[in-house]
């Protein structure tokens, strides 16, 4: 029933949004088609929560929808899958929106095929094809480079001509290939390995334009990311443009969002290369000129010093300190030498005192037998024994006509000491 209001007899929101709601409920359940633009699936909550978009036209609507329903689908659920959702309107009394409750979901069309690409995906980053630390780093300046394309395509003539514009001695070894189609996989795996075993290529590109999911699909089929992740030449993937994103990229060693943009990741700029070896000339240049400066300036300072400058000031203070040592050594040994002919002579003196010959000297001898035999008493001497007398300078023989004895001299007793 209609209600009448005015100004001054206006309805609570709630009543209007408890009118509205009972004007949905009688709505029946529908069939409704669209994509996926917004996937929330709270932790710990049975109910999930989409946006799904009209295809052609700026129109969404809130979905909830039991966690039990997505999980059912055979493929995951992603941001950008086409589905069919039969769902019942109806109104939200606490804020007053309007959401599709989901009763059923199905994937159709693209969002099938994405999700598809989705499981695939997850199951081969399990294995660990997509791990960034088998990714290989593509060598600074390729001689060879192997392209893979399609016979006379704009990919082929991007990467070759801004190859060329950017390093233009590059060489390319092209291998034609079907980029779309059954048989495109198999023809671009045929190409890859033939590259990949010649020993010259050093980089091979994969690329073509851009084009739907279902153009780009081959380049997401598993036997070529296998046969990619299996190649020993470093693989570059030029697929569409920057919004797609086939399972290549992820297993190639380097993603190039475009082919030109292949050609420019893959060769350096000749012209920023040289500029780079100018810059880099220059300020080695600079480098050399000042580490010389700064030895020169060593030089010069080491050539002021004063024993640099006249070396021989040196040499004469060395040689009047050494001609002094000299001079006191000489002094010093005169003086050891005086003091040592000192004592010899006194050592000479005394010796010369002691001598037997001193004595003889004094008129004194010494008588002796034939035989050599001191005699220093009368005693054992007869008269008429023949003697040897030696005195200062020589001897005597002569022969004992008489022998007198004399009485000895009386020597004093020694004193005794006394002690107080």
């Amino acid at each position: 029933m209609a209600l009448t209001t005015s100004p001054e007899t206006p309805v609570p929101v709630r009543q209007v949004v408890s009118m509205i709601g009972g004007w949905v409920d009688r709505l029946g359940a529908v069939w409704v088609e669209g994509q996926v633009v917004q996937l929330n699936r709270p932790n710990g909550s049975n109910t999930d929560f989409l946006t799904l978009r009209d295809k052609l036209a700026d129109v969404s609507v809130q979905l909830t929808c039991p966690r039990s329903v997505i999980d059912s689908l055979p493929t995951p659920l992603v941001n950008g899958a086409q589905v069919v959702a039969y769902a019942k309107p109806s109104i939200y009394p606490n804020r007053g929106s309007l959401s599709l409750q989901v009763r059923e979901l199905r994937l159709v069309g693209e969002g099938e095929l994405l999700a598809r690409l989705e499981r695939r995906r997850q199951l081969l980053a399990a294995e660990g094809l997509f791990a960034l630390d088998r990714k290989r780093a593509l060598p600074f300046l390729p001689q060879r480079i192997g392209l893979v394309t399609a016979k006379d395509s704009a990919a082929e003539k991007d990467v070759l001509e801004n190859t060329r514009r950017r390093w233009p001695g590059v060489t390319f070894d092209v291998r034609y290939a079907a980029m779309q189609g059954v048989n495109a996989a198999e023809q671009v795996i045929a190409a890859l390995g033939a590259l990949d075993r010649d020993p010259d290529v050093d980089v091979i590109v994969i690329a073509r334009g851009g084009g739907s999911v279902e153009d780009l699909l081959p380049f997401s089929d598993e036997a070529l990311v296998r046969a990619v992740h299996a190649a020993t030449t470093p693989v570059v993937s030029a697929i569409g443009h920057e919004p797609d994103s086939p399972l290549l990229d992820l297993v190639a060693d380097l993603r190039a969002s475009t082919p030109t943009d292949a050609a420019k990741r893959i060769v350096p700029d000749v012209a920023e290369e040289f500029a780079r070896v100018v810059q880099v000339r220059d300020r080695l240049r600079r480098t050399i000129t000042s580490a010389v400066a700064r030895e020169q300036q060593q030089i010069d300072a080491i050539r002021g010093r004063p024993s640099m400058s006249d070396p021989r000031n040196d040499l004469v203070a060395r040689n009047q300190e050494i001609t002094a040592y000299a001079d006191r050594a000489r002094r010093v040994l005169g003086h050891v030498l005086d003091r040592a002919y000192d004592d010899l002579d006194h050592s000479l003196a005394r010796v010369r005192a002691l001598s037997p010959l001193a004595t003889l000297r004094r008129g004194y001898a010494v008588l002796s037998d034939a035989e050599g035999n001191l005699f220093s008493s009368v005693e054992g001497i007869a008269p008429g024994a023949a003697v040897t007398i030696r005195v200062a300078d020589g001897r005597i023989s002569a022969a004992v006509s008489d022998v007198e004895p004399l009485p000895l001299p009386v020597q004093d007793e020694p004193a005794e000491d006394h002690h107080d």
